[in-house]
């Protein structure tokens, strides 16, 4: 599988990433069958959290099953969630980072993290603070690189002003929501990123499942997906507007041979400044149709009418 690099990190991963967010709620068979198929297709960015899993049972199943193989992966994860009820765990204070990153290692069973992610802004701590003890993590030998999650471009331009003045480990990535029907980063968050050499991770790339081609305008929801289980959840994604873009591009993939998912997929990779589509799979058969997905190169002919086609998409918050 092609491989591309985290921004200015060197670290290189595959275009496709395993999001394990599933991970902690699935059977350990279950979660092992995804975890290594994934690898046996060059599946290298596997992505979590320590919330993930009614926080902590994710990182715990990884650990468990990955072994060995923890060497041929890329293996990212996050802090700043609240990970008890009380509120003192979250947030992006130093010595609450240091306690969060040493709880993921072990919860892991490794003793480094290739991509360290700050799951959102924390408005209580000074972003010094906050990449200073980033920084102390990397040069520990803990963090090979550091990345974001969910941040206002205008603080991350503060972030990079930071580490430059400062001499710290400076955000490689951001991990945003982005995909055909959800384009809001476009505005502020991607010329930034591109300005600072960093690339952008997205979730949710099939929009929740919407541009998956598993539902059908006017038919009824699948039982056990997504927008089966979160009714308002599902609602808004599934407006008037989006179905119209979604049938549009249903017939633009067909016509192509292909299918609206392998499209989803498709144009994420025709960003130059997005290394790697993180999606989440419960069952083997899932990665082997994200997979199969990259191979798809659009021209920038294609990429045009896809975004001609997308572009009554309204602005995200």
């Amino acid at each position: 599988m092609e491989k591309r690099t985290l921004g200015k990190s060197g670290i290189a991963v595959s275009v496709i990433g395993l999001g394990c967010n599933n991970f902690g709620a699935m059977k350990v068979d279950a979660s092992k069958r995804v975890v290594d198929r994934a690898i046996d297709l060059g599946i290298t960015l596997f992505d979590t959290a320590d919330v993930y899993g009614n926080r902590g049972g994710s990182e715990e199943q990884l650990g468990e099953i990955l072994g060995a193989r923890r060497k041929d992966i890329v293996l990212a994860t996050k802090f700043a969630m609240p990970m008890d009820d009380s509120g003192k765990k979250q947030g992006a204070s130093a010595a609450y980072i240091r306690e969060a990153c040493d709880a993921s290692l072990k919860r892991l069973k490794t003793d480094y993290i290739d991509l360290y992610q700050q799951h959102r802004p924390d408005p209580n701590t000074p972003i010094e603070e906050t990449l200073g003890a980033l920084d102390d993590l990397v040069k520990q030998g803990k963090v090979r690189a550091i990345g974001c999650s969910n941040m206002p471009a205008d603080q991350l331009a503060a972030a990079h002003a930071a580490s430059r003045k400062n001499h710290l480990a400076a955000y490689v990535t951001a991990q945003d929501q982005y995909s055909l029907l959800v384009r809001g980063i476009e505005t502020a968050l991607v010329p930034e990123v591109v300005k600072e050499g960093m690339g952008v991770l997205p979730y949710f790339p099939l929009a929740s499942g919407l541009l998956s081609g598993k539902y059908e305008k006017g038919k009824e929801i699948p039982a056990g997906t997504r927008f089966a289980r979160m009714g308002r959840f599902s609602e808004a994604y599934m407006t008037e507007e989006n179905w119209k873009i979604v049938e549009a591009l249903t017939a633009f993939a067909k016509a192509r041979g292909h299918t609206i998912l392998d499209l989803a997929f498709a144009w994420l990779l025709a960003r130059p400044w997005l290394p790697s589509v993180i999606a989440g799979a419960t069952r083997p058969e899932q990665i082997e149709q994200n997979a199969k997905a990259a191979s798809w190169k659009l021209t920038a002919a294609e990429v045009a009418e896809v975004d001609r086609i997308t572009a009554r998409v309204p602005a995200a918050a």
